[in-house]
C-alpha cells in the first residue's frame, strides 16, 4: 500500500483537479509532492479529520491552530501557493467544482480512500481559541465581547508584536526607517489631515493603547477624549498618559462610541475601528460621528476595505477571521463607506490608499512575533500565537495581491455656507 504522504497527495489532486503545488510530509515520515516546494507537515490523522468534517478554510485553520498541521520553510511562500490553489480558483476559472467532484468516480474513490486513511470518523472538538460563529448583531454587549476577544490577549503580547509604538493599524512608510518611525509618521499624517491646533477637542474612537491620543496632545496641543471597549487597553493607555504628564489634556474612557454625549468636537479620528461596526449599523455609526462634530469639524476614517462583488448579497465574512481573529468584524468596499459617510451628511474631501503600507506593516509584525516566538507562546498561549502568525502573514499577502486594501477617508461636516475650512490644495500634508 502507498505511504500516507503519497495517498494524501493523490487524494488532494483528485479533489482539487489540479497538481498540488506543495510537498507533503505525513505522520509516518513519508514525503510526496514536487521537490523543492514548501512542505506541509501533517502531524497526525486528527488534522485530516478536522478538514474532512469541516472542508475548506475553517478545517485547515483548526488543524493549524491545534498544531496538527504545520509548514516548513517560508510561511509566505507556502501560503501563497496554497492560497492560489484553494482560494483564488473561482476568480481564475481553474480547479474542480463540487458538482464535478460528486460526478467524478475517481474523485469519489479518492474521498473513500481519505476516509479509510483518517480512521474512525469522529470529529475532533475545535481548538479552545475558536469563537462560535453567530449572526452579527452588533449590539453593545456583543461588540464588547468581540473586542475583548481580540484585544484583551495581554498588553505584553501586543507590545512584543507591535513594538514600542503600540499602534495596531497600518504604518506610513516614507523611507526605509523603522516600524516605530513609520507609525509615528502615520499618526502625524492623521493629525495634519485633521488640521489639529492647540486648544481644539479631538475624539479618538477606538483609541487602542492611547498612541494617537498621546501624540495629538503632546505634538499639537489638543485636548483628547479616547474611547475603547477594552479594559486592558484603557489601563495601559491611562498609565501612558500619566507617564507623559498629559492627564490634564487626555481622558481615556471605557465607553461605546454610541454613548459619547459631550460633543461637539473639532475633530474625530477613527483608526482601524470601523471594521467592527457592521454593514447594518454603518450608517448609524456615520450619523453618530457627524452629530458629535461642530460645523466645519473633520473626520479621519482609517479603514480596511474589501473588493466589491458582482452580487453584494453573496458576501460572507471570512470563516477563519470570524472564528479566531475578529468576531463580528465585517469589511465593506471603499465605495460603500464613502456613500454611507455622504448619506450621513459628510462631505468627503480626500481618499488615500495605504494598501502597500499595510502589507509592509504586517510583515514587520510577523518578524517581531517570530523573533521572540517562545515568549509569545508563553504570553498568549500556543494556539493564540499561531492564530496571530497565520492571520498576519495571510493578511500581508492579501494586501500585496490587492485582495483587500486600506484607506484614509477625510470628511468634513461642511456647514450650510459651504465653507469647508480646507485649503484648496489639500495634499500639502504629504510634504
Amino acid at each position: 500500500m502507498p505511504d500516507a504522504a503519497s495517498r494524501l497527495v493523490s487524494v488532494a489532486e483528485q479533489l482539487l483537479g489540479a497538481p498540488l503545488p506543495v510537498r507533503v510530509r505525513a505522520w509516518d515520515g513519508s514525503q510526496a509532492g514536487p521537490p523543492g516546494a514548501p512542505v506541509i507537515v501533517v502531524r497526525n490523522r486528527r488534522a485530516l479529520r478536522r478538514m474532512l468534517f469541516k472542508p475548506g478554510e475553517l478545517g485547515m485553520a483548526r488543524a493549524w491552530v491545534a498544531g496538527d498541521l504545520d509548514i516548513e520553510g517560508d510561511l509566505y511562500t507556502a501560503l501563497g501557493a496554497m492560497g492560489g490553489l484553494l482560494w483564488e480558483q473561482d476568480d481564475e476559472g481553474g480547479g474542480r467544482s463540487l458538482a464535478d467532484t460528486v460526478r467524478d468516480p475517481a474523485a469519489r474513490a479518492a474521498v473513500r480512500d481519505l476516509i479509510r486513511l483518517v480512521g474512525p470518523p469522529l470529529p475532533p472538538a475545535p481548538p479552545r481559541e475558536e469563537v462560535r460563529r453567530r449572526r452579527h448583531l452588533h449590539t453593545r454587549r456583543t461588540d464588547k465581547r468581540a473586542i475583548s476577544h481580540h484585544y484583551d490577549v495581554g498588553n505584553d503580547f501586543y507590545s512584543l508584536v507591535l513594538g514600542p509604538s503600540m499602534v495596531y493599524s497600518c504604518a506610513y512608510w516614507e523611507d526605509d526607517g523603522s516600524l516605530e518611525t513609520a507609525q509615528r509618521d502615520k499618526l502625524e499624517l492623521v493629525c495634519r489631515k485633521l488640521g489639529l491646533k492647540p486648544g481644539q477637542r479631538l475624539l479618538d474612537v477606538g483609541c487602542g493603547w492611547g498612541s494617537m491620543a498621546v501624540h495629538a496632545a503632546r505634538e499639537h496641543g489638543v485636548s483628547v477624549v479616547g474611547v475603547t471597549l477594552s479594559q486592558e487597553q484603557a489601563a495601559f493607555a491611562r498609565k501612558r498618559v500619566a507617564d507623559e504628564g498629559l492627564t490634564d489634556r487626555v481622558e481615556i474612557r471605557v465607553q461605546d462610541y454610541r454613548d459619547v454625549r459631550d460633543g461637539p468636537y473639532d475633530a474625530i479620528s477613527s483608526i482601524g475601528m470601523a471594521e467592527h461596526v457592521g454593514a447594518e449599523r454603518y450608517l448609524d455609526y456615520a450619523r453618530d460621528l457627524y452629530g458629535l462634530l461642530r460645523p466645519g469639524g473633520r473626520l479621519l476614517n482609517h479603514q480596511i476595505a474589501r473588493r466589491p462583488q458582482q452580487d453584494e448579497s453573496a458576501y460572507e465574512v471570512d470563516a477563519f477571521i470570524d472564528s479566531y481573529v475578529f468576531p463580528d468584524g465585517e469589511l465593506a468596499p471603499l465605495g460603500t463607506t464613502v456613500t454611507m459617510l455622504e448619506r450621513a451628511g459628510f462631505e468627503v474631501r480626500d481618499v488615500e490608499s495605504l494598501r502597500e503600507h499595510y502589507a509592509r506593516t504586517l510583515r514587520a509584525w510577523v518578524t517581531n512575533l517570530e523573533g521572540d516566538w517562545a515568549r509569545a507562546t508563553r504570553l498568549a498561549g500556543f494556539g493564540r500565537a499561531r492564530v496571530w502568525r497565520l492571520y498576519m502573514a495571510a493578511s500581508a499577502l492579501a494586501f500585496e495581491r490587492n485582495q483587500i486594501g486600506v484607506n484614509q477617508v477625510l470628511a468634513v461636516r461642511t456647514p450650510e455656507t459651504g465653507t469647508s475650512g480646507l485649503p484648496a490644495r489639500t495634499r500639502t500634508w504629504n510634504a
